[in-house]
């Protein structure tokens, strides 16, 4: 037990003292600037002034511990986050751990877990997630998203059809008749409060780890920045921050347990 207190400690100081290096790496002009995604209600909203959400209140305290003003910008969908990043518009981010986004950007351990699911309308003869994926279906999805990077690896006869943002799946899936609409399970409830004759397919297909991103490690720099992004996020779990946080937003998302996914 004393040692578990012990290495606690330790993790906690890691994560409030950051060292320089770190600071350099996550604000090399000396503001943080944080890409939030409205486009997924669970981690952020639009409000006024600023942004709300979980991942609104983690780049907060990320940059108090970090002793920088913070500098939120706001994007509609997950993709644009991330293709803003290769050209280097933010300094951390929050989207979807996925193997192909590993190569592009340093990633923590998941902060929250969310579900993605299935909307279909009432009279459709799908019943589960596994008939998804037959030949003639269309599924909806938001380009780029952590669900159109899986479904793309795993569907192997339906067809993706890709919408610009993930706001605009429902309301494309029932204007052009297609076989189903996927998304994140929270956005799909509140789609199928608000349009009439659906209904969102039992359980999920996936689990969506929801992650903070930093810029990709060189040769020259990111490692002690990334380091310190992983250490940050294993404290703010620990110390029921992120719980807190979605408990204030009014959010069913789940805190990821310690570590990196199995």
């Amino acid at each position: 037990m004393r040692v578990a207190v012990v290495i606690a400690l330790l993790l906690t100081g890691c994560a409030s003292t950051p060292p320089k290096e770190a600071v350099t790496d996550l604000a090399p002009n000396g503001t943080l600037r944080a890409a939030i995604n409205v486009g997924n209600a669970v981690l952020a909203a639009r409000g006024t002034p600023e942004p709300t959400g979980v991942s609104v209140d983690l780049a907060k305290e990320l940059a108090r511990r970090l002793g920088v003003p913070l500098h939120l910008i706001v994007f509609d969908a997950a993709g644009k986050v991330v293709e803003a990043g290769k050209t280097g518009d933010w300094d951390i981010a929050f989207v979807a751990l996925d193997p192909k986004r590993a190569a592009e950007i340093a990633q923590s351990p998941p902060y929250v877990q969310i579900e993605g699911a299935y909307l279909v309308r009432h009279d459709s003869p799908l019943k589960s997630n596994d008939e998804v994926d037959q030949k003639g279906h269309r599924v909806v999805v938001g380009r780029n998203s952590a669900y159109d990077l899986y479904l793309t690896r795993e569907l192997k006869q339906a067809e993706l059809v890709r919408t610009p943002t993930s706001a605009m799946v429902t309301d494309t899936f029932i204007k052009e008749n297609y076989e189903a609409a996927a998304g994140v399970k929270q956005q799909l409830e509140s789609d199928a409060r608000r349009v009439p004759g659906v209904r969102l397919l039992p359980g999920r297909f996936m689990v969506i780890n929801q992650a903070m991103a930093s810029q990709r490690v060189t040769d020259t720099r990111g490692a002690a920045g990334a380091r310190y992004v992983r250490e940050f996020i294993e404290d703010m779990k620990a110390s029921g921050f992120v719980a807190k946080a979605l408990e204030r937003h009014k959010q069913t998302a789940a805190v990821a347990p310690p570590g990196d996914p199995k």
